[in-house]
């Protein structure tokens, strides 16, 4: 377990360290942020001092080395379009995005699931091919897109709900109904079709000899060894959430790390577009080693491979 859990940690130590260090040169490529920050017919004297205050003078691998130190010590950088540091700037962000991704997660878990149990439990029914005909019609529909959707029916038809920025409950509504329908949908199919696999398994026809009831058999035998591709789909609709809110965030501009990665993006504003993209690589990075590890401990077979 212990070669197991360490090969998965140095894997993911490696993958943030190759995509910090991507994006940091990527970045580079795309146009200079001076003539973005200064005005129309700025001297050129001008240009190279502001060059010079933000460091963009140095040779590229003198800013990688300075840019990648600064992580251990603290140092995220300095935004050259908010003139301050980078650290405070997603501070102010990161709240609105965690409450946001919080609640979304919660209802995939809560809804996909027992949706998932219910369909599996009534299969060829009704009630089943209900289920799942909207789950397969949510999980094809882009979360932007149904975002647009939602604010054209619910707030410019209809009035009855927000468009856009953060506020009272009802702020919530559309941009987590947008960002909650794929991995409802994605859940629910994947829990339908595990437990379809094991539903009829000889051990779970044997706990069914013994009287015990079919939701308890269900719930409490079949379930458990339906989990595995469970875990990994929330594990992906979860890093699929934190990549697809930065469109949502934008779509219902919402206040979150989504926003600012945009606009900073739009101004080349580089510290704060590549800390924000280590920051959602990170966060990715860590769902899916907890996924792995997780395998390991519902699994034995997988630790020892």
């Amino acid at each position: 377990m212990k070669r197991y859990v360490a090969m998965r940690i140095l894997k993911a130590v490696f993958t943030i360290w190759a995509v910090y260090t991507l994006v940091f040169f990527l970045t580079r490529v795309t146009g200079d942020p001076i003539e973005w920050l200064t005005l129309a017919g700025a001297s050129d004297s001008a240009k190279e001092i502001l060059r010079d205050n933000l460091g963009l003078d140095l040779p590229l691998w003198q800013q990688y080395v300075k840019s990648f130190v600064g992580l251990f010590t603290g140092d995220t950088g300095t935004s050259y379009y908010y003139a301050r540091s980078v650290s405070s700037l997603f501070a102010e962000r990161i709240g609105p995005t965690l409450s946001l991704g919080s609640i979304v997660m919660v209802l995939t878990v809560i809804l996909g699931i027992p949706l998932g149990v219910v369909a599996a439990a009534k299969h060829n029914s009704l009630l089943d091919r209900t289920i799942m005909s909207t789950a397969i019609v949510g999980s094809t529909v882009p979360n932007f897109i149904l975002g647009i959707l939602l604010i054209f029916v619910f707030s410019l038809m209809l009035r009855m709900l927000p468009s856009g920025g953060i506020g009272t409950v009802q702020y919530f509504i559309l941009p987590v109904a947008a960002l909650s329908v794929g991995p409802v949908a994605s859940v629910a199919r994947l829990t339908r079709s595990s437990l379809l696999d094991v539903i009829n398994q000889d051990y779970l026809d044997c706990a069914r000899a013994k009287g015990m009831r079919e939701w308890k058999v269900i719930i409490k035998h079949g379930l458990r060894n339906a989990l595995i591709p469970v875990i990994t789909i929330l594990g992906t609709q979860l890093s699929a959430l934190i990549g697809g809110s930065v469109v949502v965030e934008t779509v219902f501009a919402w206040p979150g790390i989504g926003t600012l990665l945009v606009s900073s993006a739009q101004q080349r504003d580089f510290p704060v577009v590549v800390f924000g993209v280590l920051v959602i690589a990170v966060s990715v990075t860590f769902v899916n080693l907890l996924v792995d590890l997780s395998y390991g401990l519902l699994d034995p077979r997988i630790r020892e491979s």
